[in-house]
């Protein structure tokens, strides 16, 4: 059955009324009190101390709470262990079930990787709920639980590793291992990743990272304009209205990596680098405010200006940017992977996604590529929903790597779309 996606606008959901609380694996230990919730953030989000025995994808706790955008389903918010850079950390997220009988073998699961929204507690998608994730309630008629993760660092504590693709890979498929443990859930162990924009960069790395839930069968991967070619990425960014989001970037690899591996001095000059603690208080539109104003303090100083060093010509950057560039895959899977993007795109050069089609054309990976010209960077999510959700359909019934199915574009006339396959 065919479904179309109205796109909701996005409210906030009040969470100070929470119910049906459950800590899972252990209690925390009386000696040690909460790492208390960041500041305006419900009480749901203190971080037991210390954290519940048990390996990655452990529910630490969960509560079902009311959501006005949601139909035909239950949404808890859930914290669960994922893999930090030195230790498992605690990560939130969001889970809803489909009310009614659950089909044969469980719901079958779509977790959601979330584009880019900022770094900071208060950016957690989970505090707005449903809103969230596009086309929820479609893929909730559509017979499907769904899972969203906030990643790391948003909603807990430290900062969240922005575009360190194996990190919000594993929180992305650790949640739908997390939520196998919710109360009464019956969940299929088949499931689809799917995210956009930075989710989609999550996805790309999510074909690998379901290595960490051996008992989940990962079905396929949409990466909706996912970044690649980063040193291309770089000189377009940089002289572009979203030249922010490199120093995200800058700030999500030090914090991640630690500053011998990526020293911001190297790079930056101090005034941006004094610039980086404002990462952890605001979301995308603060930190662009803030960049704004600083490059604002000096007449005909440039963005550039704070980053005087290319990164790519910095070995230890380099390699950090290599490690995180989906171009840089060796290793073909099996699987299936659609790769979606708007032929007008404004943050993603199209010109990338097609490179990277023929890098991994090349190593024997099965991928599709549809690039549905006029459509914008987000603005291809609506257009592209339907044949997506035909896809998704596709990878949960039949285990072929290529899909003979043609997008329609919701049979929109003003929509030409670009179609290439290989595998």
């Amino acid at each position: 059955m065919r479904h179309r996606y109205f796109g909701a606008a996005s409210a906030a959901v009040c969470l100070l009324v929470l119910s049906t609380s459950v800590l899972v694996s252990g209690v925390a230990s009386a000696s040690k009190p909460d790492i208390p919730a960041p500041a305006g953030l419900p009480s749901f989000y203190s971080v037991p101390q210390p954290l519940p025995k048990g390996g990655v994808g452990t529910l630490i706790k969960s509560e079902v709470v009311p959501d006005a955008n949601l139909v035909g389903a239950t949404m808890h918010i859930v914290m669960y262990k994922s893999k930090g850079p030195k230790k498992a950390v605690p990560v939130t997220g969001m889970v809803a079930i489909p009310n009614g009988t659950p089909p044969a073998g469980g719901w079958p699961v779509v977790t959601w990787g979330h584009g880019t929204n900022g770094m900071a507690d208060v950016c957690a998608p989970s505090l707005q709920g449903a809103s969230q994730v596009p086309g929820i309630n479609n893929l909730i008629a559509a017979g499907y639980a769904v899972t969203a993760s906030d990643y790391q660092g948003e909603g807990t504590p430290g900062l969240m590793p922005y575009v360190v693709g194996a990190s919000a890979a594993e929180d992305t498929v650790m949640i739908v291992k997390a939520a196998h443990s919710l109360p009464g859930a019956s969940l299929s162990p088949n499931y689809v990743v799917w995210g956009h924009s930075e989710g989609g960069q999550t996805a790309m790395f999510s074909i690998y990272d379901h290595k960490y839930a051996p008992k989940l069968n990962l079905r396929g991967v949409v990466a909706g304009a996912p970044p690649s070619q980063f040193s291309l990425l770089y000189n377009f960014l940089v002289t572009s209205p979203f030249d922010f989001y490199l120093m995200m970037v800058a700030g999500s690899y030090n914090s991640y990596y630690g500053n011998a591996k990526a020293p911001l001095s190297a790079i930056m000059t101090p005034q941006a680098v004094s610039l980086i603690p404002q990462l952890d208080k605001g979301c995308s539109s603060y930190v662009s405010g803030v960049v704004n104003a600083a490059v604002a303090t000096t007449p005909h100083m440039l963005f550039s200006d704070l980053i005087p060093k290319n990164p790519f010509t910095v070995a230890s950057w380099a390699k950090l940017f290599s490690a995180n560039d989906p171009s840089a895959f060796k290793k073909k899977t099996k699987t299936p992977l659609l790769m979606i993007q708007g032929g007008n795109d404004e943050q993603i050069p199209v010109i990338s996604t097609q490179i990277l089609q023929g890098q991994l054309c090349k190593i024997g990976q099965p991928v599709e590529r549809w690039v549905y010209s006029g459509q914008s960077h987000a603005g291809v999510i609506v257009p592209s929903f339907d044949d997506m959700l035909h896809w998704i359909g596709d990878r949960f019934a039949s285990t072929s790597t290529v899909d003979p199915y043609v997008p329609t574009a919701d049979g929109s006339s003003t929509i030409t779309i670009d179609q290439k396959t290989c595998g």
